[in-house]
């Protein structure tokens, strides 16, 4: 117990120590860590081509298994 005490003690001294700093830099920035649209419209797009391709090799594979085992 005493172990645990002392790393949370240490993650705890972190944090406050780093918050504040973090904080006022967010402050002075605040367009910072914003995504665009566009971004999540490209991402979206990628993720869903994937899985499309994902898929359709999927039902190839599956529909022509038993031609494929003599390969």
């Amino acid at each position: 117990m005493k172990y645990t005490a002392a790393r949370t003690y240490g993650a705890v001294h972190w944090l406050t120590t780093r918050l504040p700093e973090r904080l006022s830099k967010a402050g002075r920035r605040p367009d910072r860590g914003d995504i665009s649209i566009t971004t999540v419209i490209i991402w979206v797009a990628a993720v869903t081509g994937a899985l499309v391709i994902a898929g359709t090799i999927a039902a190839v594979i599956a529909r022509y298994n038993g031609s494929l085992s003599g390969i």
